[in-house]
Formats: C-alpha cells, sequence, structure tokens
C-alpha cells in the first residue's frame, strides 16, 4: 500500500507548489520575480481544480520507467484553517481510488475487495517529509529551501510555455531536490521529485479545468460492506 502514498503528496505538492516561495520583498532576479508574481495569483484565485495526470517514476538502478495515469479533483485549504481536500483515481495501469480530507485518507482498491485508511499524519519517511510541505508556514518553508536553482524558460510537449526553477531542500529531507514548470498563469503544471539515490518522480497536468463546481461526492469513496477496511 505504501507505493500508492506518495503519489498522492506528489499530487498535493504539485498543487501546492505555489506556496514554495521565497520573501517577495527580497532582491529577486527578473524570471524568478515574474514567475513568483503569478504563482501567488494562481494560488489565490485557485477554489477548486480537475485535472489528467501523467505520472512517471524512474528508478535508476534499473535505468526503466514505469507510467501511471491519474484523475484528481481537488480543493485547497481555506486560509491554512482547513486542509486541502483531494481525491485520485488511477485509471493505469490498474484501478485504485484515494481520497483525503480532514488529515485523513483512504485507499481503496477494488480488484483486491480491500480499503486502507488512516491519518496522513502516520506517514512516515520520505512520505510525511514531503507532506509537510503542504503545511508549512511561510516562514517555515523559506527557512527550508534556499535561493531558486536553475532557473529558465522552457516549452514542454503539446507547446506549452513555461518557467523552470529547482528548490533545493537546506537539510533533513529525504530527497535530494523539487523541479517546478509553471504555466504562463502560475499553476505549477509538472514537478520533479529525485530521491537521494537518483530514483525520480515526474508529473505532468492536462485537461486542467480551474474553478468549476465540485459536490461533496465528487471526493467520496464508495464502499460495498463486503470490502474488508484495514487500519493503517
Amino acid at each position: 500500500m505504501r507505493k500508492f502514498i506518495p503519489f498522492c503528496l506528489t499530487v498535493a505538492l504539485l498543487i501546492s507548489a505555489g506556496v514554495l516561495l521565497p520573501p517577495t520583498n527580497a532582491q529577486i532576479p527578473g524570471l524568478v520575480s515574474s514567475a513568483i508574481s503569478r504563482m501567488e495569483k494562481n494560488k489565490r484565485s485557485l477554489k477548486s481544480m480537475r485535472a489528467n495526470i501523467t505520472m512517471s517514476k524512474y528508478n535508476s538502478q534499473l535505468r526503466d520507467s514505469d507510467s501511471y495515469s491519474v484523475v484528481v479533483a481537488y480543493i485547497p485549504g481555506a486560509g491554512g484553517r482547513t486542509s486541502a481536500v483531494m481525491r485520485l483515481e488511477w485509471q493505469r495501469p490498474k484501478q485504485e481510488i484515494l481520497a483525503v480530507a480532514n488529515g485523513s485518507y483512504t485507499l481503496y482498491q477494488p480488484r483486491l475487495g480491500q480499503a486502507y485508511r488512516g491519518k496522513t499524519g502516520s506517514v512516515r519517511g520520505k512520505d510525511s517529509d514531503v507532506l509537510a510541505l503542504i503545511n508549512m508556514s511561510p516562514a517555515q518553508l523559506r527557512s527550508k529551501f534556499g535561493e531558486f536553482q536553475d532557473t529558465r524558460e522552457e516549452v514542454l510537449w503539446g507547446n506549452v510555455w513555461t518557467q523552470h526553477f529547482k528548490a533545493i531542500p537546506n537539510g533533513g529531507a529525504n530527497y535530494k531536490y523539487i523541479e517546478v514548470w509553471i504555466d504562463k498563469d502560475g499553476m505549477p503544471v509538472q514537478t520533479k521529485i529525485v530521491e537521494k539515490n537518483d530514483d525520480s518522480t515526474t508529473m505532468r497536468l492536462t485537461g486542467l479545468e480551474k474553478n468549476q463546481k465540485l459536490n461533496p461526492s465528487d471526493f467520496d469513496v464508495k464502499l460495498d460492506s463486503n470490502v474488508k477496511i484495514v487500519k493503517s
């Protein structure tokens, strides 16, 4: 089960990447300053999101990648007072449904007839380190990361113009660095997390629908009475 939890946290990190910002009153090069301004505007205006996600997990030892296809629905937390709500459904290579709300998650595996339930805070190691980024205050985020590196413009497949930057943790993280690509509207449309062993997870948002009405049922994971519940 644990291999699915980083997917959720990576998605959350992608959506929340707009908060990974250095102090805006610092002297910042023009390209970075422009990117930060758009990310701040996007973060303030984002009320909901639905999108398709393509994900590639690279194994550096085998020099091979596994690909995944996911649909995500997301509502951000309100000013730090409430946590974000999200639902992810893997469509390839097999169906899995993961819902996160109020500090808890449910992972449903239909083919096995079972569902895992637990607190997001109980996830340990690299997973919890990535999850912590979502709930950090701006001051904590600024202390965790130094200045953005490798800032440049790049056109992704589909002719999507982006600005790219790399964020390297100052210490104590279980990954090497995070790369983020933001589009002209300030939405982080691609991220890459590189681990200590050079394994990596790259994720891309497509078919983005912002600020559309999402119903509570969009986040439900309906379980039949015969589904085995596993507490984790």
